[in-house]
């Protein structure tokens, strides 16, 4: 544990229990949303789901990255992940990207994606809204987070017909703002 990031972030005024509960639960967010896209992304089939399959990929790829890059601010800031995986699953900030009852509906995966990253994006504003000019560390990490998530959104709301974004799959590159986290 950072002895002094934690103390610097209670003393900028923020509720550091609240902030550690909504990180872990975004972390939670984070490791079962990689693994529940790996089921979407296999039944990504046919000519309809062979399109999606390396944009699920890319936002599953990151996910799973955006856990990796939470986990030290969470021990830094002096909390830690619960021992029990079950226990972790049940606290995510978002509900299971699960699979919908017709896996070949190619649709109904889309929603499911979409909804799961618009959840996140929610989660990420929260904690953006509650560390901006306070917590410069988890600001900035939030930050290059939801940057990712809003990408992924808009790369699943454009197949499911809701306009045009501007946003383009990135191509041999994943996680362009949260690497720096990584390191």
């Amino acid at each position: 544990m950072g002895k002094v990031a934690r103390e610097m972030v209670e003393n900028a005024g923020i509720d550091v229990e609240m902030l550690l509960e909504l990180l872990i639960a975004n972390a939670a967010a984070e490791l079962t949303t990689f693994y529940y896209y790996t089921i979407l992304r296999c039944n990504l089939i046919g000519l309809e789901g062979e399109g999606i399959k390396e944009i699920a990929e890319t936002a599953r790829i990151e996910d799973r990255n955006h856990f990796e890059a939470l986990v030290p601010r969470i021990y830094e800031l002096g909390g830690k992940l619960p021992d029990d995986m079950k226990a972790f699953h049940d606290i995510s900030a978002c509900p299971p990207a699960s699979l919908p009852e017709d896996p070949t509906d190619v649709k109904a995966i889309l929603n499911v994606l979409v909804e799961a990253e618009r959840c996140a994006v929610r989660g990420y504003t929260e904690i953006c809204n509650l560390t901006a000019g306070k917590d410069h560390r988890t600001y900035e990490l939030a930050l290059a987070i939801l940057h990712e998530e809003v990408e992924h959104e808009s790369w699943f709301s454009e197949f499911l017909g809701e306009g045009p974004s501007g946003h383009f799959l990135r191509r041999g590159e994943t996680s362009p703002f949260v690497s720096k986290f990584m390191r």
